[in-house]
């Protein structure tokens, strides 16, 4: 793994001078006012430990990263709000056999030739669903469908499939890594491997976060536990995969410009939409809930994997209608599940994660406000929108409809919302229109084949 720091001014000038700023009555005190001072670093610590933090969030920190687990951006990197990223899509990008994360207690050349076997069913997968694929896109859009075919190929691929991406967080939240990297019930390991990057980076990158970086690695977290079948024993979950539960409000605020400007103005302008939300049990695929997890105003509770452990995976619907895909998906994931309850018993779980693959299902729980889940909505119910997510969440909007919620018959794609507010162009995807007038469909009779 390799994580490099973007150039910054120093972090504890900035935190100083900002909170000196606050008492100071002849105007803004610049970083360069702080470096020397006197009183620095008693000032800096003296805000940490009494957790004035505001004032070490004006740094953020660009990190270039390589090299990491997809399974530990999941858990850690983009387990929580406070973030930016852009990482190399498996939607759109071919993945590569020299990318994958070793567990380091694992018998390298048995994870070699995993590894290598079911990257060999994703390049089969692809060839096989192209042509499904291809009959299905719309004739302007052919140039496409390679990129769907790896889509779908992807959930083959395990979560030790390594990624490299752009990081921005602000000096808490790096802290804040480096406290709970000890904790992360999986990949636990390349966690504190991580840690112990971030804290030699920003120490090197300033000296006086040494007393905070210390502190962080002193820090004793405690990954929460969740009931998780107390909760669908009281919300009547069986089998199913979206379960809406607790409403409270309503979503009859004013849909206007403020929902449909791509600005998302109704950020900025909050209305009574925050005032009401639901929560939601669901049950998706690992790769899909990576998506999911991007929607940092519908936060959720992700409990570990190991006491919910059930060989339980997704299908793509295409991949289920062709014979020949379907059987190699199946004895492929089923051999990710054989090789990695072998690695469990020898390596323990957190460590043999890395086997489970990309359609391996979890469980979680969500929670949105309306106002927040009208931009998900939006996102998602697009056709464009990764086809699982769009499930999910069509299914969420379906079961707030039933329940008679005002206000959410307005929970609609992009395109339907622009209609109905008669802004141009309807279809705000320019050259990558999914070929289907959408805003010309009643909700009910919307269908994908991909």
């Amino acid at each position: 793994m390799q994580v490099e720091f973007l150039h910054v001014e120093k972090p504890s000038n900035v935190a100083v001078s900002a909170a000196r700023t606050c008492y100071f009555p002849n105007g803004i005190v610049s970083p360069e006012k702080s470096e020397g001072w006197a009183r620095k670093e008693d000032l800096l610590n003296g805000i940490f430990k009494g957790g004035h933090h505001t004032t070490l969030q004006h740094t953020h920190i660009t990190m270039l990263i390589s090299g990491m687990s997809r399974h530990l951006i999941w858990r850690m990197l983009h387990g929580h709000p406070y973030y930016n990223s852009e990482q190399v899509s498996q939607r759109y990008a071919k993945m590569k056999i020299e990318n994958f994360v070793y567990p380091a207690t694992g018998d390298k050349s048995e994870w070699e030739a995993f590894y290598r076997a079911r990257f060999e069913d994703y390049e089969k997968l692809i060839e096989i669903l192209h042509p499904d694929v291809e009959a299905v896109v719309p004739k302007f859009r052919k140039k496409d469908s390679m990129k769907k075919a790896q889509e779908m190929a992807r959930y083959v691929l395990p979560g030790g499939m390594s990624a490299y991406l752009y990081h921005t967080v602000n000096i808490i939240t790096l802290l804040r890594y480096i406290a709970v990297a000890k904790t992360i019930p999986e990949a636990g390991d390349e966690a504190q491997a991580f840690a112990d990057l971030l804290a030699e980076n920003l120490i090197a990158l300033d000296a006086s976060l040494e007393p905070l970086v210390a502190h962080a690695r002193e820090a004793t977290p405690v990954f929460p536990v969740y009931d998780m079948e107390a909760l669908k024993t009281r919300i009547g979950v069986a089998e199913e995969k979206v379960k809406v539960y607790d409403v409270v409000g309503d979503a009859a605020f004013d849909v206007n410009e403020n929902y449909a400007d791509v600005l998302r103005y109704s950020q900025m302008l909050p209305d009574s939409g925050v005032l009401g939300g639901f929560s939601t049990y669901i049950r998706l695929s690992l790769s899909a809930d990576a998506q999911n997890q991007r929607h940092r105003r519908s936060p959720a509770v992700r409990p570990a994997l190991e006491p919910l452990y059930r060989r339980s995976y997704y299908v793509p619907p295409i991949v289920a209608k062709n014979a020949e895909a379907l059987a190699l998906y199946n004895a492929s994931i089923t051999a990710s599940y054989d090789f990695f309850e072998a690695q469990r018993s020898r390596i323990g779980f957190g460590e043999a994660v890395y086997a489970l693959s990309n359609a391996h299902e979890i469980e979680l729980v969500e929670r949105n406000d309306f106002t927040s889940f009208h931009h998900k909505a939006q996102m998602r119910l697009c056709y464009n929108a990764q086809e699982e997510i769009y499930d999910i969440v069509y299914d969420q909007v379906k079961q707030l409809r039933a329940m008679g919620i005002p206000g959410s018959e307005e929970l609609l794609p992009p395109c339907a919302t622009r209609f109905k507010m008669k802004i141009r162009p309807t279809c705000p995807e320019g050259d990558h229109f999914c070929g289907i007038k959408v805003w010309k469909l009643d909700f009910n009779d919307y269908t994908r084949e991909i």
